[in-house]
């Protein structure tokens, strides 16, 4: 039962289409429309608003968070699926016909729930890799393949030492890490075409 609840809450939180609603509220336009028809933060800043942009960010941000952290509390075995279902519910919306975002957002939120650290680590480097190359999509990619070695090396590295000396378990996250990676590259795959064929859009900063 518990699982079936965890997995509910986490989709429908995920799949609250923030940007649509927002920019539908505050400036009559349907997102879908705009730019690249994303419902997310980056697409909302395609509009002009900045703001809006912004605080769809943070609500983006904040549907992945949340359910991981309600999971932590009392389904602490769920996590790692919790934020998974998020995702999910963000990029495949039932009410949008799971026509949704590309999910980074929400990602971010999924891991600064799971550990603060990764989250600003994944700030960090995003913002770095805008700046230089002023795609969004690159920053993004580029951003959750650093989590996934960061990750790698640092779980795998400190499960030697300590199994070494103790029974201590460490917690696994670079698998689901290495999921969330890959669904990541799936929801830009347009933007992988797009690069290649030199007509993605940059960010104006």
């Amino acid at each position: 039962m518990e699982i079936i609840i965890i997995i509910f809450l986490s989709y429908i939180c995920g799949s609250i289409p923030f940007g649509l609603i927002l920019t539908k509220l505050f400036s009559d336009l349907d997102l879908r429309n705009v730019g690249s028809g994303n419902i997310g933060a980056t697409n909302v800043f395609r509009t002009g608003n900045k703001y809006l942009a912004l605080l769809t960010l943070i609500l983006d941000i904040l549907k992945g968070y949340f359910p991981v952290i309600i999971a932590q509390k009392f389904c602490p075995e769920y996590v790692h699926l919790s934020g998974l279902v998020a995702f999910l519910g963000h990029v495949f919306p039932i009410w949008l016909k799971f026509k949704g975002g590309k999910g980074v957002a929400t990602y971010l939120g999924i891991l600064c729930a799971i550990s603060y650290a990764l989250g600003i680590l994944f700030i960090f480097t995003w913002l770095i890799t805008i700046l230089i190359f002023k795609y969004a999509s690159v920053s993004s990619l580029f951003s959750s393949l650093t989590i996934i070695v960061v990750t790698f090396i640092r779980e795998t590295t400190q499960g030697i030492i300590i199994t070494k000396y103790s029974s201590i378990e460490l917690t696994n996250n670079w698998p689901i890490l290495f999921i969330f990676f890959i669904l990541i590259v799936f929801t830009h795959k347009k933007n992988i075409s797009n690069l290649i064929n030199k007509t993605e859009q940059k960010i104006k900063i």
